[in-house]
């Protein structure tokens, strides 16, 4: 019989630990070190650059490879917002509920990483409205970063600003889709709009 290939659970290789969801628990287990690393030493362009090698891809649908998503935020003057989907509308699935209840902060790490590559001020976080705890709980992790200077005017004390939002979706399956969600977001009713234009060109509010 062969052995198993040896994998390791990135994302979840930390949440038995209930100190992990705090901000001092993460960080002992290595937390926030790489967005340290993108932040202080690395330009916007660096970092999409290594996220686009790296292969990174998306966990839904065909899995769209990360770099070439962020690579779509325009570059002009308007000002830049990432969304974060996590409305974990499909049946039967936890994984968003998951990570915003046993690693809040991880989510948030990786926030912070798309936002010095795209430039973005603000990222809202949209989360499935029967998550009640994990809503709180992301909130709770965010009042934390940003008391510690993870968050801010001055993230790092780089002189980058960022704020998170945290935004309680309204139970409907449909904005689980981008633009049903980004017509959530801005107020409307949940339905997808006609692409193109996409996401990333047409952006929000």
């Amino acid at each position: 019989m062969r052995n198993a290939p040896f994998v390791t659970n990135y994302l979840t290789e930390h949440v038995a630990d209930d100190a992990y969801a705090t901000l001092a628990g993460y960080e002992r287990a290595g937390g926030y070190a790489a967005a340290r690393r993108a932040i202080d030493g690395l330009t916007p362009d660096d970092v999409l650059s290594e996220v686009e090698r790296s292969g990174l891809r998306g966990r839904g649908g065909a899995g769209f490879p990360a770099g070439t998503k962020w690579a779509f935020m325009p570059r002009d003057e308007r000002p830049a917002l990432l969304v974060c989907n996590a409305d974990e509308s499909e049946p039967g699935s936890f994984k968003d509920r998951l990570l915003l209840e046993r690693a809040p902060h991880k989510i948030l790490e990786g926030i912070l990483i798309a936002a010095w590559a795209t430039r973005a001020r603000q990222t809202f976080v949209y989360v499935r409205g029967e998550y009640a705890f994990a809503a709180a709980e992301m909130e709770r992790a965010i009042a934390e970063a940003s008391a510690a200077g993870l968050l801010g005017d001055d993230v790092l004390g780089s002189g980058f600003r960022h704020e998170v939002v945290v935004v309680r979706g309204g139970g409907a399956y449909i904005c689980g889709e981008e633009t049903g969600l980004l017509e959530s977001l801005e107020g409307r009713k949940g339905q997808p709009r006609k692409k193109p234009p996409y996401p990333a060109e047409h952006g929000a509010f």
